[in-house]
């Protein structure tokens, strides 16, 4: 007898159709399964067998077949549990194979027959979509990820025998829904604000620039002057995360298996701050079977190095790729995945091994050497890629006890979001959405500067000795200052600004 199940499985952050196929023949007992299975897809025999048998069915003891078609294209995960079994029942005659047809099903079994929460379902429901099909058939667990997806019914399930009664008639299940609009609109407070800053107006003013743009920025300072501090609150003043972005983030999440339980969306910008002792493959993406790294845990987000020189060489210039792309793609001999990562770099780091270079209320211990060893660390060709480079000097003691009210991120945030509506608005026909996103052409088109910006720029390159990468980063943040201020030219004021921005480039590190 021969069964055939609808399924889901993931490459990279998409997910494609899969075919379980049960073959149940005369025989001696045995149960294979073929198609490309990993470790704990083979391991799944022991797991239905226990289910099927504890959730009062009959298990065959005959000559069983599974293949996972397509069989060219290695099988990962427990995902496979759920519609194995049902298409075992499937075989035996207890479910008929016409109700199957119109629903895709995933989901890991444990023994006693209760269904737990797989990878990926989000992507699934996509992929079930796309594919023009009834509905999907998901753990409980993974309910409210794949509900957000419009257009197919979603129904979430707790044990094997609630989907043996689907299938067969005698249970009605419920489709799970999910109100977009109040998933945003109650988490859009943030813990930290800038208000909580005293003090590194500069600073304050650089981030701003930093989050209308879409900037990448570093911040150079010595210990405790507020880096990290300034970093945290970032998100804070960034435009609230679009639809398409958190859907399209929430896939990453759910395919490593981080979306909280219970959370039906990334709804806020995620924020990454990984420890400096990470490897390459941990930031960038890999391993034996291919992870999205931090770069794209943070995509449509912020990514936040601290300590920046305290990370291993070969870990930073392999963000060059990343930083310039918007994506990553990971090559093995039998494929090629590409994650999305499009992010914020937000980098902090001492001024030299001690902290206190150029402090003038510390003296600095370290040798020339020392202080040329430590930030040789950062290349120039990595450097180049930072759009915004920032000295945070130590705040005084008047700054810090002081009774001036700061900011509010909010007052802020209407500014940045304004900037991005305009840049919104202006690439409107292209397949960027800020500033920073810019290449050779926009710029020439939407950065036009007059003969006295022309002067300063030509002025700043010969002194700093900066690229022609760092000429780019300087027109595209003078038009982001401009936009800030509400102009449609940019004027010798905006590119002053930025050229100040610039001031820690690599000959003046």
């Amino acid at each position: 007898m021969l069964a055939r199940v609808l399924s889901s499985a993931v490459i990279g952050i998409d997910a494609y159709l899969v075919e379980v196929e049960v073959d149940i023949a005369k025989g001696l007992p045995s149960f294979t399964t073929v198609g490309l299975p990993e470790t704990a897809v083979k391991e799944s025999r022991e797991r239905v067998k226990s289910a099927i048998t504890n959730s009062g069915y009959f298990f065959p003891d005959d000559r069983i077949t599974v293949n996972l078609a397509p069989a060219n294209i290695k099988k990962e995960g427990t995902g496979f549990d759920l519609p194995i079994a049902i298409g075992i029942l499937a075989a035996t005659g207890i479910i008929t194979q016409k109700k199957l047809a119109g629903y895709f099903v995933l989901g890991e079994l444990s023994l006693d027959g209760r269904i737990k929460p797989v990878n990926g379902s989000l992507p699934m429901a996509l992929s079930a979509k796309a594919a023009g099909y009834e509905g999907i058939i998901v753990p409980f667990d993974n309910g409210k990820e794949a509900s957000v997806v419009d257009g197919i019914s979603v129904y979430p399930v707790k044990t094997l025998s609630q989907v043996v009664d689907f299938f067969r008639g005698s249970v009605r299940l419920e489709a799970a829904k999910t109100d977009i609009s109040s998933l945003f609109d109650k988490n859009t407070g943030f813990e930290v604000d800038f208000l909580e800053v005293r003090g590194q107006e500069h600073a304050k003013r650089a981030l701003e620039v930093a989050a209308a743009g879409g900037h990448n920025i570093i911040m150079i300072g010595p210990p405790g002057s507020g880096k990290t501090m300034l970093a945290k609150r970032l998100p804070s003043i960034l435009p609230p995360i679009s639809f398409g972005e958190a859907l399209e983030t929430t896939k990453i999440y759910s395919v490593v298996g981080m979306l909280d339980q219970g959370d039906a969306m990334i709804v806020k910008r995620p924020f990454r701050s990984p420890h400096h002792t990470i490897s390459d493959a941990g930031l960038i993406g890999g391993g034996h079977v291919p992870r999205p790294g931090e770069v794209s845990l943070a995509h449509n987000g912020v990514l936040f190095l601290d300590e920046l020189s305290e990370f291993k060489k070969h870990v930073l210039e392999v963000l060059r790729q990343p930083l310039e792309d918007m994506k990553v793609t990971i090559s093995r001999a039998l494929s090629s995945i590409t994650y999305p990562a499009s992010f914020m770099l937000v980098a902090a780091m001492n001024p030299c091994p001690c902290g206190f270079f150029s402090d003038p209320k510390h003296e600095c211990k370290c040798t020339y050497q020392q202080i040329h060893k430590y930030r040789a660390k950062i290349s120039g060709p990595l450097m180049d890629r930072i759009d915004i480079h920032v000295e945070v000097p130590a705040v005084h003691y008047r700054d810090l006890m002081t009774d001036s009210v700061s900011e509010r991120s909010e007052e802020i945030k209407k500014r940045v979001s304004a900037a991005r509506l305009v840049q919104a608005d202006r690439f409107s026909k292209s397949k960027i959405y800020c500033n920073a996103q810019m290449n050779s052409r926009h710029i020439k088109k939407y950065c036009v500067i007059d003969d006295i910006a022309c002067a300063l720029i030509e002025s700043a390159m010969d002194k700093l000795g900066l690229s022609a990468r760092a000429l780019n980063r300087i027109l595209k943040i003078s038009r982001t200052i401009a936009d800030l201020a509400g102009k449609t030219d940019i004027d010798s004021d905006h590119v002053s600004e930025a050229i100040q921005y610039r001031n820690l480039d690599r000959g003046k590190l």
